[in-house]
């Protein structure tokens, strides 16, 4: 099992994706199969609420809800481990110290830039090669 900590915007990608066969819905499956684990904490959870529900996106909520219910069901609350060193972009430090958590996590993320150049941080392609 590993575990993983899934930026919103992988989410947001998701919920845009043509095709069952893109990167992001190989990661969610593999969510769904078991074969990854999310990590959150409500305050993950708030912000998928919150950046999911922007009428720019146009996402109905039955889709919206169900991705968030899939995350929850099948990962694990999480509590924040304290990372006390630079951050590119704060907003994104709960996803972090959350992937600190557990010793095998990783951050999914399509902005690998808002994170710290870490081991820990990848890319949706990334986290398949891993599990492959």
């Amino acid at each position: 099992m590993i575990h993983v900590v899934i930026d919103t915007n992988v989410l947001v990608s998701v919920l845009m994706a043509k095709s069952e066969h893109s990167t992001v819905i190989k990661v969610i499956n593999a969510v769904r199969d078991g074969r990854l684990t999310p990590l959150y904490n409500d305050e993950i959870l708030e912000e998928y609420k919150e950046v999911l529900s922007r009428p720019k996106f146009r996402f109905g909520s039955d889709v919206r809800n169900a991705l968030i219910d899939c995350i929850r069901n099948k990962g694990l609350d999480a509590e924040r481990v304290h990372f006390d060193e630079y951050m590119p972009d704060e907003s994104d430090r709960v996803f972090y110290e959350i992937a600190l958590s557990k010793d095998d996590a990783y951050l999914i993320t399509g902005n690998a830039k808002h994170f710290p150049h870490t081991r820990i941080v990848v890319t949706p392609a990334e986290i398949l090669k891993i599990l492959d």
